[in-house]
């Protein structure tokens, strides 16, 4: 079982990496899954807050706040989203070979992950200069920021087009060669 997490800002091309790389898993016969650790977060402002499911219309303040100061800050569970998603993929591993993170933020999740799983590449995603329409507030909210303290990236991508993109999410897959810690 392979699982990669994708990190990055908003907007910096973790999940059309993400839906592109499995892709070209499921065409190499591979069963490939893309997961988010913020599905829970995801679900209750769907549920429970009346937000229509439109990712452009993303809940960016509710998340965060739901996920940093609700959950881990005031009720102290610090684990309870990656435990979610480990649980998830306890099950779905009967079903895929190939999980897919497509939302890493963390430093503690991807230093967990590692330790919970055995083949695990964190790969950072980067897309210089972009603006992603966030508020200052949003855009330096630990979630958009504490990524850049990771020092033990297995890749760092810069996405400077789709086509760059692609060939270097071919590249960590293996599909070219690449040298683990290179920078691409």
């Amino acid at each position: 079982m392979k699982i990669y997490v994708l990190a990055g800002k908003a907007g910096s091309g973790k999940d059309l990496m993400g839906r592109y790389m499995k892709t070209q898993y499921d065409f190499a016969g591979h069963n490939a899954c893309i997961l988010h650790i913020t599905t829970p977060l995801y679900e209750y402002a769907r549920n429970y807050f009346s937000w229509n499911g439109d990712m452009s219309q993303k809940p960016r303040e509710f998340l965060q706040e739901m996920g940093i100061e609700i959950i881990q800050k005031k009720l102290d569970k610090k684990y309870f989203l990656l435990d979610r998603l480990c649980e998830d993929i306890e099950i779905l591993k009967n079903f895929f070979d190939v999980f897919i993170i497509a939302d890493g933020r963390l430093l503690f999740e991807f230093e967990e992950l590692k330790r919970r799983f055995d083949d695990v590449v964190i790969v950072h995603v980067i897309r210089e200069n972009y603006d992603n329409h966030l508020s200052d507030a949003e855009k330096n909210h630990v979630t958009e920021v504490e990524m850049e303290e990771y020092k033990d990236y297995d890749y760092i991508v810069r996405n400077t087009s789709k086509e760059r993109l692609f060939s270097e999410a071919d590249k960590i897959m293996g599909l070219e060669a690449a040298k683990e810690g290179e920078i691409i």
